[in-house]
């Protein structure tokens, strides 16, 4: 397997594990909160594509341009899923993408959270120069939570992608940069302890 390898990050309100085809059935439970794939301006799967989209990312997983995670909440409950994805191992650069939470812990420590793991490994343990985020241009909360991350708006690409529906789509790219992210890491342990 090339960089990099499948890991296991622990918090203590989120755990991030390899994703296996045996969490199917949690995260059905946890898309159907909230009704997330019926949202027009994202890629969640729904319940019924669940199987298909885990054996995707396993594959991509496999050719070594994904690393996917299952999103487990504070009582071991899958909860969603996230990637590092566009992995570059020559140059050290990943995405944080393919990532979506049950509503019920949408803007929570938990999001927090799985952020700053992934964040944590990329820069402090694969030693990565930058880390980037996209997202639809009209996704405004999730334009926000990247924002809230300490992310800086690299630039708009415009008709980058044609959606499921056929509609063409502009992606906001964000990134942090390694030299950002020890401000970024202490702002993101501080929201982590700071009372709700």
């Amino acid at each position: 397997m090339s960089w990099p390898d499948p890991i296991t990050l622990e918090g203590r309100h989120a755990r991030l594990v390899p994703l296996q085809p045996d969490h199917h059935d949690g995260l059905c439970d946890a898309v159907r909160d909230g009704e997330l794939h019926r949202l027009w301006y994202t890629a969640v799967p729904s319940p019924e594509g669940m199987a298909a989209e885990i054996a995707r990312r396993l594959a991509l997983r496999a050719a070594g341009s994904m690393l996917p995670f299952t999103a487990l909440d504070a009582q071991g409950r899958p909860a969603g899923m996230t990637s590092f994805m566009h992995i570059d191992a020559t140059h050290r650069r990943v995405e944080i993408g393919s990532t979506w939470t049950a509503r019920r812990l949408q803007r929570s420590a938990f999001n927090t959270e799985c952020k700053r793991l992934l964040l944590g490994h990329a820069f402090d343990g694969l030693g990565c120069i930058a880390v980037e985020f996209r997202t639809h241009r009209l996704n405004t909360q999730s334009r926000r939570a990247i924002e809230r991350l300490g992310a800086q708006l690299d630039g708009i690409l415009r008709h980058h992608q044609v959606t499921a529906d056929g509609s063409l789509r502009d992606t906001a790219v964000y990134s942090i940069t390694a030299p950002e992210w020890p401000a970024v890491r202490q702002h993101l342990d501080w929201q982590l302890t700071r009372p709700r």
